[in-house]
């Protein structure tokens, strides 16, 4: 996630570094983000092999409201949408973000918004 670590604006919104986790750490206040849900179907045509991942990006609110994850996911959107990434073994076919959805958590009551990412790679 260079492209994200690189983005001054982003790291502003996550307390001056990229907040970007498998999972939250420990004791970790909000806000940060965590990949979330990832799924990746077979893409391949007759003369390349290939994938279709859907991968989310969830980013956790402060207390008290979502206005601050909405501005950080904005700027993933912004960072991840198109963005001409280079992968290892992969060439990237094309990175879009499909949908940015918010919601509350029932258990803490912190408001949660959901970045989906759709992106084709192929074999290199």
């Amino acid at each position: 996630m260079d492209a994200a670590s690189a983005d001054t604006e982003l790291r502003t919104l996550m307390g001056g570094s990229l907040r970007l986790y498998d999972e939250p750490p420990r004791g970790a206040e909000p806000l940060y983000a965590l990949f979330g849900d990832v799924k990746a179907e077979d893409w391949s045509t007759d003369l390349d092999r290939g994938h279709a991942q859907s991968i989310d990006i969830v980013v956790w609110s402060e207390e008290g409201g979502a206005r601050t994850a909405l501005m950080a996911a904005d700027r993933f959107f912004a960072i991840l949408d198109d963005a001409p990434l280079t992968l290892d073994g992969h060439r990237l076919v094309n990175l879009r973000v499909t949908e940015l959805a918010s919601g509350r958590d029932k258990d803490t009551g912190l408001a949660r918004v959901t970045l989906r990412l759709r992106t084709v790679t192929e074999v290199a």
